[in-house]
């Protein structure tokens, strides 16, 4: 059916009946957003779309080009629906014998499926694998079977009704007081009330009022906003247009940084598409309402995802944040009142208007209701997005869903809420995720990184990496920020270079807590944070640095020695000839030796000696001249 255009809510209602008529098809749903398309599957698609030329299958199978469907790292992946059959990391010559197979006669391929490394189970559907155990899937199971770039599809998937019914049957003050008794709070950080904010915006008396969603999603190995907006772009630009109604504004910015072409490339075509359909524009299904929506980009600067800073970066200023008050919901956007949201926030308010804030409130804790997006990375078995309730424990999150540590390892710590947050120990892992427990624990929730660390991390490393980015990404306006950051990367730098001393820790703690008192914004003020919870959890490893001179994850090159162990040698000479520097060469015996005091410890021979002999070891703890006497096969 040809989308037409929209001119009343009885229209609407015309079409959504027309649509639930039709027949369903088998769907094979292919997950194409950017982890899906860097893992091949745009040409796996082209295999589909032969492969159902070639059988006469076009009037049976429908092939959709979906956005993530969460277990990123069995992308690309295949649902099939009715059945909701699944099948990972599917391969271009397995296309053919599952549309014979499982398209033309719904029979699942056992060997295509996923098999448990452990007990050898078999998963035939999504639902049964370990890492959706645990998982409430609000928002990513809406984008399951749905193309990001049809309006109908979306409409067919129950979009705009929530809009529809706020147009006919609720007033501003209702859709409000709906949001507000959901106890709906920002998934951007810092949690606050989404429901209080509009009303806030709404009772300001200034005109004109304006919506932001920012999606200047910037935290290293987050990925949740990216995952929405490729995914289900509708549903984000259905929650802008209903707050546009309730606070009164009639105008929305949706900010993205630049570095999500695929993302820019939906929403660019799911507004024009809107616009055609009359859903976007003056009198917006032959009601009052006019709405309009548009797109800016931003230039990938972290501190544009502050309030203020990205508001001048929509104006089209340099991204600098300024002093509140006043906030943004009374003096935001050239100077009017403005409410800001993230993306995530933005596409749970169609939802709780649908559905009832009755319903959202019944999962979650006491103050944090509903689900959060959560993109688990690091050293788990299972990563990718994951949407989880509120008050779920990270033991359940790192464990259950993420089934614990790879193969030998253990995870010992994790890195939650991106290079604001914090490192918190294994023996935390029974802390609840929600605004109130983790902010005690010197974590915050953030944006929703969630990074597992296992026994080869350094936390003063790690803490030297956040705080590296921190300083690059400070605007520099204030002295606490710009200078604190600084000062902390150099006194981090002369640790990990094994030149620190214990008096260097307190003044760790006396800059993170001055930054976190004094600096402008969020950013100043929260760039402390990994360095302060890795030291108040692992504390004894920034001492063996400083005492030992030891670092026990054997990663800050100062602290390692390269020794080979002639034992284990077989004397292929591969280190000798990619020493960069020289520093090996051979010995007595025959066989390659490292000279201490000419190695540059840059890891090259270590990561080209063969697999199968493992002759190069990586010591700490040593000098050059306890490292030079180690001897052959002592190791």
């Amino acid at each position: 059916m040809k989308l037409m255009k929209f001119n009343s809510l009885k229209e609407l209602d015309v079409f959504d009946q027309d649509r639930r008529s039709q027949s369903a098809r088998r769907v094979i749903s292919l997950s194409a957003a950017s982890c899906g398309r860097a893992s091949g599957a745009l040409e796996l698609a082209a295999a589909f779309e032969s492969g159902i030329k070639e059988l006469g299958l076009a009037g049976q199978i429908e092939l959709k080009l979906t956005g993530c469907h969460g277990f990123c790292q069995l992308e690309p992946d295949v649902l099939i629906f009715p059945e909701r059959y699944f099948y990972p990391n599917v391969k271009t010559g397995e296309v053919k014998r599952i549309l014979q197979e499982t398209g033309i006669n719904g029979r699942f391929i056992p060997e295509l499926g996923f098999q448990d490394d452990q007990t050898g189970k078999i998963t035939t559907r999504l639902e049964e694998l370990p890492f959706y155990q645990g998982q409430v899937r609000w928002l990513i199971d809406r984008q399951l079977d749905l193309d990001p770039l049809s309006l109908e599809d979306y409409l067919d998937h129950g979009g705009f009704q929530a809009l529809k019914l706020v147009l006919s049957q609720l007033t501003p003050e209702e859709v409000i007081g709906e949001i507000t008794a959901s106890s709906l709070r920002g998934r951007g950080g810092a949690g606050f009330s989404t429901g209080l904010k509009w009303q806030l915006a709404r009772q300001v008396a200034a005109q004109p009022k304006y919506l932001i969603c920012n999606g200047d999603e910037g935290d290293p190995g987050a990925y949740m906003d990216r995952g929405i907006l490729e995914s289900n772009p509708y549903s984000v630009l259905e929650g802008m247009m209903i707050g546009g109604f309730a606070v009164g504004a009639n105008r929305g910015f949706v900010y993205v940084r630049q570095e999500y072409p695929l993302a820019i490339d939906r929403l660019e075509k799911a507004i024009e598409a809107l616009r055609r359909a009359g859903l976007l524009g003056d009198k917006i299904l032959g009601t009052d309402f006019s709405f309009e929506l548009e797109l800016v980009r931003g230039a990938g600067a972290f501190v544009s995802g502050e309030e203020t800073a990205l508001i001048a970066s929509v104006e089209g200023r340099r991204a600098n944040p300024r002093q509140r008050p006043p906030f943004p919901v009374v003096s935001g956007l050239w100077g009017k009142p403005t409410v800001i949201n993230n993306v995530e926030t933005w596409a749970n308010v169609p939802l709780i208007i649908q559905k009832g804030a009755s319903w959202f409130s019944k999962t979650g804790t006491e103050k944090s209701k509903g689900t959060k997006i959560f993109s688990l990375v690091g050293q788990v078995k299972y990563s990718g997005l994951v949407e989880v309730p509120l008050g779920i424990t990270l033991d359940e999150i790192i464990n259950k869903i993420g089934g614990g540590a790879r193969k030998g390892k253990k995870i010992k710590a994790i890195q939650i809420g991106g290079p604001s947050g914090g490192c918190l120990p294994a023996d935390l892992f029974n802390l609840q995720v929600d605004y109130e427990s983790l902010p005690r624990a010197g974590a915050i929730m953030g944006s929703g990184g969630l990074i597992a660390l296992d026994n080869d991390t350094c936390l003063v490393n790690l803490a030297l990496y956040f705080l590296k980015f921190a300083r690059e990404e400070s605007c520099g306006q204030c002295a606490p920020c710009r200078i604190g950051t600084q000062q902390m990367v150099a006194i981090l730098e002369k640790i990990t270079g094994g030149q620190g001393e214990l008096s260097d820790l307190d003044l760790l703690e006396k800059i993170g807590w001055t930054m976190q008192q004094a600096s402008l914004c969020g950013l100043g003020r929260t760039a402390p944070n990994p360095v302060l919870t890795a030291l108040r959890y692992f504390r004894p490893e920034f001492e063996e640095h400083i005492v030992e001179k030891k670092c026990r994850a054997l990663v800050c090159p100062k602290l390692i020695s390269y020794v080979i162990d002639e034992g284990r040698c077989s004397g292929c000479q591969l280190c000798l000839k990619a020493c960069p520097y020289g520093a090996i060469e051979i010995g007595s015996s025959g066989l390659p030796q490292i000279s201490q005091l000419a190695c540059q410890t840059c890891g090259i021979c270590f990561s080209v000696c063969p697999e199968e002999f493992q002759a190069i070891d990586r010591v700490s703890g040593l000098n050059k001249e306890q490292a030079s006497s180690l001897t052959s096969g002592s190791n």
